[in-house]
């Protein structure tokens, strides 16, 4: 099989690849009636009308369009026009960002070991080539997350990371991706390269939010579940469950096309698919619910799920989200500063917010232990404020001269109180 950087300069006649897909279709169907050929033209005629519209809105930069088709079934349809949609400034707007330059002398990234042990097992599923291309692939692979990490050694790495490099490793070839994981890496999925977690999990809330508004009988019944279950799937956009080069390609275009937010939805609409088989799972069996909402359907619709998370986010946009899921999403996050995907943002701003985030963590990581220094320590704290505020009002009472009978009402009750908390 050749090397996929290979076809990053091939370019297929539209005759040829109209007897090519004309081939695949033909031999997925056994009756070879009149009906089912014409049936064939009229899908490839299709495919090369919407390749050379994608190609135009491209050149014009229709972003509009172009969001249109990443959401239309097929997507963008093969690599060498994804090449053209990914580098451009209508999705990932990479193509006028500077190149990072050398970075072999730059310090190596804290995580540069934890990167080799994930590159090292990648590329389990795709593609399908020869051990020295593969090694070949992962080489590129490392040498495209270092490279990322050592420019922007802020950024924390996360297991999982290496999946979806390597998607657009695939799809674009060596380091003609190097500026797509950068903007990827900055500005989609800058939340989960903070140096902590609990934001990703903060996204996480938004799904039962979703459910909630789209299927209350089915949020009741999963009501007892932590949205931990989709965890690795929208930390990794999809890319460590989908098997399929293919799929995980086509997902893409529409998870890219789309504001980050969209990941979320998709995995609310994978929930709302599953709703018959969930609800034949008891409520009182929380372990299965979980175990089987972090495995993704196998096959997945997902032609099918892409309209239904289209659906859900026009029909319950994030903010009329319950519970004030949307609202506790900090500002700095790439939810929120990412919803326009035609601003174009530069390195620069992502590093402030970056910051921003990383103060507002801190501030949270600092309130929760004071909050959590106080309730361990209740009882004591409890017993020291009344005394304190009884003082103070022993003070005010005397200074007013009126400390008969009251204040021998309040030495009772100050030892009544102290008697309380001791027990």
């Amino acid at each position: 099989m050749k090397d996929q950087s290979d076809l990053n300069h091939q370019e297929e006649s539209s005759i040829a690849e109209k007897l090519d897909v004309g081939n695949q279709l033909e031999s997925t169907d056994n009756t070879s009636q009149p009906s089912t050929t014409s049936d064939s033209e009229q899908i490839v005629d299709h495919n090369i009308e919407k390749e050379a519209a994608i190609r135009r809105a491209c050149d014009l930069r229709d972003i509009d369009a172009l969001v249109a088709y990443a959401t239309s079934e097929g997507g963008f349809l093969r690599d060498n026009v994804r090449r053209l949609a990914y580098l451009g400034p209508i999705l990932l707007q990479c193509d006028r960002d500077p190149d990072l330059g050398a970075w072999n002398n730059l310090p190596p990234h804290v995580d540069e070991d934890q990167v080799q042990l994930d590159v090292n097992r990648s590329f389990v599923y795709y593609p399908n080539c020869s051990d020295s291309d593969l090694s070949l692939k992962k080489n590129e692979l490392s040498d495209l997350i270092k490279q990322m990490l050592r420019h922007y050694p802020m950024l924390c790495y996360f297991q999982g990371y290496h999946d979806i490099v390597q998607v657009l490793l695939l799809v674009l070839g060596g380091q003609t991706a190097a500026p797509a994981v950068t903007r990827l890496s900055l500005f989609r999925i800058r939340d989960y390269m903070l140096p902590s977690l609990s934001p990703t999990v903060r996204h996480l809330q938004l799904i039962p939010a979703i459910i909630d508004r789209a299927d209350p009988a089915l949020r009741h019944h999963l009501s007892e579940i932590r949205p931990f279950f989709a965890l690795a799937a929208t930390l990794t956009l999809y890319a460590h469950d989908i098997q399929e080069y293919s799929d995980i390609a086509r997902l893409f275009d529409f998870l890219l096309a789309r504001e980050p937010v969209v990941s979320i939805y998709l995995f609310a609409a994978i929930i709302l698919a599953r709703k018959k088989e969930l609800l034949e799972i008891p409520e009182d069996e929380p372990e299965m619910l979980h175990f089987t909402l972090s495995k993704l359907p196998c096959p997945l619709d997902l032609e099918g799920l892409i309209y239904r998370a289209v659906q859900l986010f026009d029909e319950y946009p994030p903010e009329s989200l319950s519970f004030g899921a949307w609202k506790a999403i900090p500002p700095s996050s790439v939810l929120k500063t990412s919803r326009d995907t035609i601003a174009k943002q530069t390195p620069e701003e992502a590093i402030t917010l970056f910051e921003q985030q990383v103060r507002h963590l801190r501030n949270e990581e600092r309130r929760e232990m004071v909050v959590g220094f106080l309730w361990n320590h209740r009882r004591a704290i409890g017993s020291v404020a009344v005394t304190v505020f009884i003082a103070a009002v022993s003070i005010w009472i005397r200074k007013r001269g009126l400390d008969t009978p009251i204040w021998s009402y309040l030495d009772r009750f100050k030892s009544a109180f102290q008697v309380h908390s001791s027990s």
